[in-house]
């Protein structure tokens, strides 16, 4: 996939939640940026994340990210890759040891856009977050990053309770819910 095909995913995406359709116009503006893979571009650039489930849907795999020192997702930076889900699953990958990972559903799941506080010589900036919903084995044994402080298998009806009121992270758990994204 390439920014072509991102920008056709994004402007078929549909949704629901006012807040994503609010910036789905953003995303689809962006992909027409020369630098928006890069994270150089410094009023924002395009990342991508994994929401990975179990197989029954009862628990999510959350990070306790190092820098920001809270509770999210897994996924990071493009760094040029175009291909947000590839760089979803390698994220996730890396960031959790697990080798059962495999892509659920019919393209992108969910997008954000947050700010990202200023940190060192980084300014304050956006990251406009392509999230895909991806499956893994509940039993298989995590491996810890150097980008985490912890990682876990959450469930979810302790989701709120481990991130705190998160509206993204809450969408798309209320997303894991609905039945077209149980299989």
């Amino acid at each position: 996939m390439d920014r072509t095909l991102l920008r056709q995913s994004l402007e078929k995406y549909r949704t629901p939640f006012e807040e994503e359709s609010a910036f789905a116009p953003e995303f689809i503006a962006l992909t027409f940026e020369e630098d928006a893979f890069l994270r150089s571009r410094l009023s924002g650039h395009f990342t991508a994340s994994a929401w990975v489930v179990n197989k029954r849907r009862t628990h999510t795999l959350l990070t306790l990210h190092r820098k920001l020192n809270r509770w999210l997702q897994l996924g990071g930076h493009a760094d040029g890759e175009e291909n947000l889900l590839e760089v979803a699953m390698k994220e996730a990958q890396e960031e959790s040891g697990l080798t059962s990972l495999r892509f659920v559903g019919n393209g992108i799941f969910d997008i954000d856009k947050h700010i990202i506080p200023q940190k060192g010589d980084v300014p304050e900036h956006y990251h406009y977050d392509v999230r895909y919903l991806i499956e893994a084995e509940l039993n298989e044994p995590l491996t810890l990053s150097n980008e985490s402080m912890d990682l876990a298998w959450v469930p979810f009806d302790t989701v709120e309770d481990v991130v705190g009121y998160n509206p993204s992270i809450l969408r798309m758990l209320e997303k894991t819910s609905r039945s077209e994204y149980v299989i």
